[in-house]
């Protein structure tokens, strides 16, 4: 049988002039790779707001396709439609329970330093800054001067927080109906950046990527809702204050993965350790419960019908993001991580290396 000899899968020129051509290329190649992570890092919080865009254009895709098959309407004219219906639903809630909600966020915040007082009393610890202007009972000028700048300078600051947030918001939420409004035009434009025998294998990956993309998102929003209702009855059983208020916030930390079930725990157990006994004990039991049932009920149910991702996965994938993009990045690490699942499963693990492996979001 006769032998074929295959050339390597790389090998270095051989003259001179060949060897210093590809010298300078690979630096050109270098710098550009060097020039474009560092771009891409200075406008980092600008890509995490398009891809909660992207994120935001799922949703909204998910709720106009059925309308767009069922009513026959244009697609700017179902997403126009899931628009008002939003507005009306949100309006809705807030004439409903709106007053009431507002009302129990409102003795929340006022509850919680009462109780986080009452339980450092208990175990007798002191609250930082306590001990610091105080001079024989009396308080000097100087002293509070520097109270009203640290109070004043705190409300700047939270003013600004307030607006880069609220504008963020805006942003993301024009940017998703954009994005939603001709989603294969902005794949198109992202696929013809790579080159041509890659358009194919790339424009599936990214059609795969949105489907687990948005079986995800489907199935975080059933277990936030279960979990915030059941904290909300749980508390009001138990005879917590501002129930709805502790189920809402439970339900939107529900989306953290990891943490998310500890954050959402935090100020109702807060409350119930102000009021010490047996209320304290019911809280406990109250979210260990929730926390099983979530764990071993909800979240499989809804991982097998929809997208499984590997826990450990999750939870380092979560910490790095949160360690290089801040809050955002905390807030959009799931999603990015199912995004990337993805794609590396389907252009890395199944067609460079040829693995046979199962791909979320295929068929």
């Amino acid at each position: 049988m006769k032998t074929v000899d295959r050339a390597p899968w790389f090998a270095l020129p051989e003259r001179r002039g060949d060897m210093v051509r590809f010298v300078f290329y690979l630096a050109v190649a270098a710098a550009c790779v060097w020039l474009g992570l560092s771009l891409a890092w200075s406008i980092r919080e600008a890509l995490l707001l398009a891809f909660a865009a992207v994120v935001g254009a799922v949703l909204l895709l998910a709720a106009a396709e059925p309308i767009e098959r069922r009513a026959g309407l244009p697609r700017h004219w179902s997403l126009a439609l899931v628009g008002v219906l939003l507005l009306l639903l949100l309006s809705g809630f807030f004439w409903l329970l709106g007053s009431r909600l507002q009302a129990q966020m409102t003795d929340l915040a006022g509850q919680l330093p009462a109780a986080i007082n009452s339980i450092q009393q208990k175990l007798g610890i002191a609250a930082p800054g306590q001990a610091g202007h105080l001079n024989g009972g009396n308080i000097g000028l100087s002293g509070i001067g520097s109270g009203i700048q640290d109070l004043l300078g705190s409300l700047v600051s939270l003013g600004g927080t307030v607006l880069t947030g609220l504008s963020g918001l805006v942003l993301v939420v024009v940017g998703a109906f954009f994005f939603a409004a001709a989603p294969a035009l902005y794949r198109i434009g992202l696929v013809k950046l790579f080159p041509k025998d890659l358009h194919d294998r790339i424009d599936d990956a990214l059609i795969m990527a949105g489907r687990a993309l948005r079986l995800w998102l489907l199935g975080q929003l059933i277990a936030m809702a279960i979990v915030g209702v059941l904290v909300c009855l749980g508390t009001w059983l138990i005879g917590l204050s501002a129930p709805l208020a502790l189920g809402l916030f439970a339900g939107v930390t529900e989306f953290i993965p990891v943490i998310g079930p500890i954050l959402g725990a935090v100020p109702a157990v807060l409350l119930a350790l102000g009021q010490g006994g047996w209320v304290t004990l019911w809280t406990l039991l109250l979210f260990i419960v929730i926390q099983q049932i979530e764990s071993n009920m909800i979240m499989p149910l809804v991982q097998r019908r929809l997208i499984e991702l590997p826990p450990a996965l999750l939870l380092f994938a979560l910490l790095a993001i949160g360690l290089l993009f801040g809050m955002i990045g905390v807030l959009i690490a799931t999603p990015l991580t199912v995004v990337l699942y993805v794609l590396v499963k389907k252009l890395y693990v199944r067609d460079l290396l040829g693995e046979e492996t199962r791909v979320p979001g295929e068929g």
